[in-house]
């Protein structure tokens, strides 16, 4: 049952973000293995309404905050109001409290900002004064940065990139989809030019009709139960870690490899794995986890979280070739 449900969301998703199954599998993934996603690309690619239309095709309550240079760490997290009529301090919450965040230019925003999001998004909760505020089950931050907008924005720091499950990277569409865009966003504008004052009564249907065929997040949490009992062989497992050994002890691999490399993942990489190829491998309707699926997300999981020597960088050596070399050389089982 939760499997179809997630297949018609992810036919829903598709047919709303046209060019970009790349980044609606990725999100759905993240969301399966409950983590948090980084999404890089130029403007205009549907990143915001991605999340957007899985905000509004999910029971969940969804949020975005617009991140800039002068937003501080307490409109993430909320603040302590003072309430003079009753002399006390009463907590407002701020927009992390939601189920569904989308951090839009998160490079925008300067490093305490960014890091008033490492607590909740690791620990789930929030720390304002001397309490302790839990975050709600499903929770799940989706960041996105513009990469050819470097005036005014701040590299993410090391420990914020490793909280992040997998970092996508998207690019154009090809002429086929882009037609496909070209036709949705007509029929969109020709949908609200058609707002006639009669035709309020059926927009309301329609709207009750949507609210009661919306994805629960009870499904959403069997899913999850599905994908973490996903069947995966010790041999595949075994490949899996060796990957991630491979970025910290490269030399083993290659001397080549181990020229490109200055730091290696961190054990969050692992997990990270393991959830990711799980989920890849139930989202393909497969009841085992092959090397394959491993594969295949290994690079989204990974190159955020390698920092290339300046060896690599001098010669243009990117951290996606680098994950495609261990690729290489690692041996699959």
């Amino acid at each position: 049952m939760a499997n179809h449900e997630i297949k018609q969301l992810q036919i829903k998703l598709s047919a709303c973000i046209v060019g970009q199954s790349k980044l609606i599998n990725r999100l759905l993934i993240a969301v399966l293995a409950d983590g948090h996603l980084l999404v890089e690309g130029a403007p205009g690619l549907a990143k915001t309404k991605a999340i957007k239309t899985l905000g509004d095709l999910i029971d969940a309550q969804f949020h975005r905050v617009q991140f800039t240079p002068d937003l501080l760490p307490s409109d993430i997290t909320g603040t302590e109001i003072y309430r003079p009529e009753l002399n006390t301090f009463e907590f407002q919450a701020g927009p992390i409290f939601h189920n569904l965040i989308l951090a839009d230019e998160i490079n925008r925003a300067p490093a305490k900002v960014q890091s008033a999001l490492l607590e909740a998004m690791e620990e789930r909760q929030v720390s304002v004064g001397q309490r302790t505020l839990s975050l709600p089950d499903l929770f799940l931050v989706m960041a996105t940065q513009n990469p050819i907008e470097q005036e005014g924005t701040y590299p993410l720091p090391e420990a914020q990139l490793d909280r992040f499950l997998m970092k996508v990277e998207i690019d154009y569409p090809d002429s086929s989809c882009e037609q496909q865009i070209l036709q949705l966003a007509r029929q969109e504008a020709k949908a609200k030019i058609k707002t006639l004052d009669k035709a309020k009564i059926k927009t309301l249907d329609k709207d009750t009709q949507a609210s009661q065929q919306l994805i629960k997040t009870e499904t959403i949490f069997a899913a999850r139960a599905q994908v973490a009992e996903l069947y995966m062989a010790d041999s595949v497992q075994e490949y899996l870690v060796q990957l991630v050994i491979a970025t910290r002890e490269p030399h083993k691999y290659s001397d080549e490899l181990a020229s490109w490399l200055a730091y290696g993942a961190s054990p969050r990489a692992t997990i990270a794995l393991d959830k990711c190829a799980k989920a890849h491998a139930w989202l393909a309707d497969k009841d085992f986890v092959s090397p394959d699926d491993v594969q295949a997300i290994a690079k989204d999981v990974l190159c955020h979280r390698i920092i290339p020597s300046l060896t690599a960088e001098a010669n243009g050596i990117s951290s996606d070739a680098i994950i495609t070399k261990l690729l290489e050389l690692v041996p699959a089982v």
